[in-house]
């Protein structure tokens, strides 16, 4: 779980993120949409411990994230990065097993190696565990990330999952793929932080939408509750059209001339 309260940060005189509320539970995909420096990363930078708010106060599983020293972090928090591309051409498994790391001191046990190799499995891409990351399409490359973040939290219910853009770039399939897992994932517990620039897909995969303009909080609910016409005209200065079809459980966005 995680609850953010009265969060502000500033760089200088500029105000990044202005009094932002919103509580992600367990068992949630909460994605986080809006246009660009609407104030999303460096939220994802505040949760993830990356940056250290001055103003308001971030709780992960009841527990203020000052108090938690990074090492313990890591054992239950982890992050999708945006960025997929790494410049040194590890193997599939090397870094995959990174994951591993906050839970071994030198050398990867066994239990270590299993988790592993059953994370690439669930991605698929156990078959492709001894070739260079730079030999895989930008897809691949990006599932092969998602099973390190699954082998860092492993069979943990209270785990919290911040994915920054995962899908950016990423073909329709592949989209799919991603959102999927997520939601396999929190189904079992695992909260879910995502940044997404996709409305339609954060109505369809998300339980809650928090919606940011300029660090200020535009709306924060259910998709069905808060993604209205008039909201993202005021988001985005777009016009659009929201349809409900009888056979979807979410609201579908069309933009219109």
């Amino acid at each position: 779980m995680i609850e953010v309260s009265g969060l502000t940060y500033t760089v200088g005189n500029r105000s990044l993120l202005d009094n932002i509320n919103f509580e992600a539970k367990s068992s949630e995909i909460l994605a986080v949409i809006g246009p660009n420096g609407a104030g999303k990363s460096t939220l994802l930078k505040l949760i993830s411990k990356q940056l250290k708010p001055k103003i308001g106060s971030i709780h992960i599983n009841g527990t203020d994230l000052k108090a938690i020293d990074l090492k313990t972090l890591s054992k239950y928090r982890t992050v999708l990065p945006q960025s997929h591309f790494l410049n040194i051409n590890l193997t599939v498994f090397d870094i995959a097993v990174m994951g591993r790391y906050p839970h071994f001191k030198s050398y990867p046990e066994p239990i270590d190696i299993e988790i592993t190799h059953q994370a690439l499995a669930e991605m698929g891409m156990l078959k492709f565990k001894d070739r260079l990351i730079h030999n895989l399409s930008g897809g691949e490359q990006q599932r092969v990330q998602l099973a390190r973040v699954l082998a860092q939290i492993y069979d943990n219910p209270d785990a919290i999952l911040l994915m920054d853009e995962p899908i950016t770039g990423l073909d329709l399939q592949y989209q799919q793929i991603i959102l999927e897992k997520a939601k396999s994932l929190s189904s079992t517990g695992v909260t879910v932080f995502c940044i997404l620039h996709d409305i339609n897909l954060a109505a369809q995969y998300a339980d809650k939408v928090l919606i940011l303009k300029q660090g200020q909080t535009m709306g924060f609910g259910s998709p069905q509750e808060i993604l209205s016409e008039e909201l993202i005209f005021n988001t985005y200065h777009t016009r659009v059209r929201r349809l409900q079809d009888q056979n979807l459980g979410y609201p579908v966005i069309m933009p219109v001339s």
